[in-house]
């Protein structure tokens, strides 16, 4: 008689605890909107990189390895004559560079919104026209996918 009683008291106890369970792992939604909060989508776990980069260890020598290769290629590359005889009081000029999941590359000059003097379709094509041939870039890399990166870099046309 006692093993019955004390089975009926424990029964409901069994029948319901699984529920505290359940509640207690979330759900695939909830756990996949938790992670995507929690990245950082401005910041990429690695920047892109040249060969003459890759075997600096350290992240921040070789991003600054990749910047300084980076413009002083495109100054080696646009100082060859064209802007500097079509516009000779441009001294420096701001290049946007995206660089693809697939390693291509694309320049865009910027200018200040109030500049009027320069005429960004002919700077345009000359970067386009002058900015080929570069070396394989590996793209930046977050959370082990290849991602599209921009950044601005200031080119110095004229060397004094």
């Amino acid at each position: 008689m006692k093993k019955i009683i004390l089975l009926l008291f424990l029964a409901p106890l069994l029948f319901t605890s699984c529920q505290y369970f359940e509640n207690l792992v979330p759900s695939e939604k909830e756990l996949l909107q938790k992670e995507l909060k929690a990245i950082n989508w401005k910041e990429v776990d690695e920047f892109p990189s040249v060969a003459n980069c890759d075997t600096i260890e350290d992240k921040t020598l070789r991003r600054h390895c990749f910047f300084e290769y980076m413009t002083q290629l495109i100054q080696q590359k646009l100082s060859v004559d064209t802007l500097s005889i079509l516009y000779p009081e441009l001294d420096t000029i701001d290049v946007k560079v995206t660089i693809f999941p697939n390693s291509t590359l694309q320049f865009e000059p910027k200018f200040p919104k109030d500049s009027v003097v320069y005429d960004a379709i002919k700077i345009d094509s000359i970067l386009k026209a002058r900015l080929v041939g570069f070396p394989k870039i590996n793209p930046a890399i977050k959370r082990g996918i290849p991602v599209k990166t921009q950044f601005i870099l200031p080119v110095i046309l004229k060397v004094e």
